[in-house]
């Protein structure tokens, strides 16, 4: 065992070194000077989980081996964590400084259906909230790298509505147990036949629904090579991190999962996110930036690469929004391919939860069979507390508010779009300049119902760009 632990160590050091050679290609030629991320440095030490009496039977709970592992690798100043093959049940996970989660092959990290253990406790008090399977807060050199799964058992946590399912798939959640409600619209795993409630009340239930991996105010981050699925929420969601690296990863879920996002990077610096495949149930790849004045000591997204990623079903390929009241600011996103999202480029806000966009740059993206809008920008994305109000059919908007969304300086070139409804709209709200700066080079869309919906006064600037549906061609 201590020989091939010998040897994954040495393996493991040589990828971190070739990583940090080979990411350096990224960073030529861009529009904007943006620094390249610090990969994250682990300790050449090791430890098996099984060393801390985990049994990979999938029905063995190993909270507790993953505790112990993990607390002998941080009095040692860190090391790798190596999960061999096999299914492990388990709760909570906590990261620590210099700690690498390493999934071989085969190996299956399971999220335990028993929602009682999703809850932190101290002094024997448990936590009002549900805390992510994985986590990690104001940790440094973290990293979750293999060829393993991470699952997250979504099914016992997720609301499912009836018009996103079939006949044969309500049936199938319906023998889990549950509550329907809604006159049968929708579907709570409360009452389940084989697990206990969480709360008193479907509504109350979901209301502590939690995420699948969350890293806070984390630097120096690496995920790569892992498979991230069917998670109760969002799949991974860097929160306030510097010196992020996604790479390799592939994240899934069904796609009627409710907020079912994949990658959520919000107000993190430094990132980097290359080869990684995603067929989510929300949005794909999304950036945020906090929500209203509250959220602004968190700073803006800066500083974020996006390239060479594939997303299936989503309900956009990259998104910016809803909440970006800190900003976002030297964004590239390049030479991606989207298949059969809702949306191919969104950029959404609202009132009270917008803010200013600066030196985006997005080119080379090709998108087939999406539902909507190949590119979008809308700024009464739904939120009941801000949102535009309708009056006997009258746009009305508050005066003097705050947080406004202000898309700007953004630019997008050579992209071609195969099938999609409408090619670009974009609109913004009465007595607000939300749309400036725009432009659109070198494109081509085939769409099915209408080429462009851009609101008169918007600046938006389309440059040879050719728009076909079956019966015409047009060129800007």
């Amino acid at each position: 065992m201590k020989k091939t632990l010998m040897v994954v160590v040495a393996m493991l050091t040589s990828l971190t070194a070739a990583f940090a050679n080979d990411y350096g290609k990224y960073y030529q030629n861009l529009p904007v000077k943006m620094e390249q991320p610090v990969l994250a440095t682990i300790p050449d030490y090791s430890v098996n989980l099984t060393d801390f009496g985990a049994v990979g039977d999938g029905l063995t709970l190993n909270t507790e081996a993953f505790e112990k592992a993990i607390k002998d690798l941080d009095k040692k100043g860190g090391g790798h964590l190596i999960v061999p093959q096999g299914i492990w049940l388990t709760g909570l996970i906590s990261l620590k400084d210099n700690i690498d989660l390493h999934l071989e092959k085969n190996a299956i990290i399971l999220a335990t259906p028993d929602r009682t253990q999703h809850f932190k406790t101290k002094d024997g008090v448990r936590d009002k909230k549900c805390s992510p399977l994985i986590s990690a807060s104001k940790r440094k050199n973290i990293s979750i790298t293999g060829e393993g799964i991470i699952d997250g058992n979504g099914a016992v946590w997720r609301p499912v509505k009836r018009s996103k399912v079939s006949d044969v798939e309500w049936k199938q959640y319906n023998e889990m147990g549950g509550t329907q409600t809604d006159g049968g619209k929708l579907w709570f795993p409360f009452n389940l036949k084989h697990f206990g409630n969480i709360a008193d009340t479907p509504q109350a239930q979901e209301s502590l629904r939690t995420h699948l991996i969350r890293l806070t105010d984390c630097d120096r981050v690496f995920v790569s090579g892992v498979t991230i699925q069917n998670s109760p929420k969002f799949h991974l969601i860097p929160t306030r991190c510097t010196n992020v690296v996604v790479d390799g990863v592939t994240i899934r879920c069904p796609w009627n999962a409710q907020n079912g996002d994949a990658l959520d990077i919000s107000c993190c610096k430094n990132v980097l996110i290359v080869n990684n495949t995603i067929d989510a149930g929300d949005d794909g790849i999304c950036m945020k930036g906090g929500a209203g004045k509250k959220a602004a000591p968190d700073g803006p997204c800066e500083n974020i690469l996006i390239e060479n990623n594939t997303v299936y079903h989503a309900h956009g390929g990259f998104v910016i929004g809803s909440e970006f009241s800190n900003g976002m600011k030297n964004i590239m996103v390049r030479k991606n391919r989207f298949s059969g999202t809702d949306t191919g480029l969104r950029f959404k806000s609202g009132i009270g939860r917008g803010g200013k966009t600066e030196n985006i740059y997005v080119s080379d993206i090709v998108m087939t069979d999406i539902k909507g809008e190949a590119i979008i920008f809308e700024c009464t994305y739904a939120d009941k507390k801000y949102s535009v109000k309708e009056d006997n059919g009258k746009v009305t908007v508050p005066q003097n508010a705050e947080c406004v969304p202000e898309w700007s300086d953004i630019h997008i070139s050579n992209v071609v779009c195969r099938g999609c409804e409408t090619a670009v709209s974009a609109h913004g709200l009465p007595g607000y300049s939300c749309l400036k700066g725009i432009t659109i080079d070198n494109s081509t869309f085939f769409y099915n119902k209408k080429d462009k919906d851009i609101e008169a006064g918007a600046d938006v600037k389309l440059t040879n760009c050719k728009f076909a549906t079956f019966r015409t061609t047009t060129t800007n």
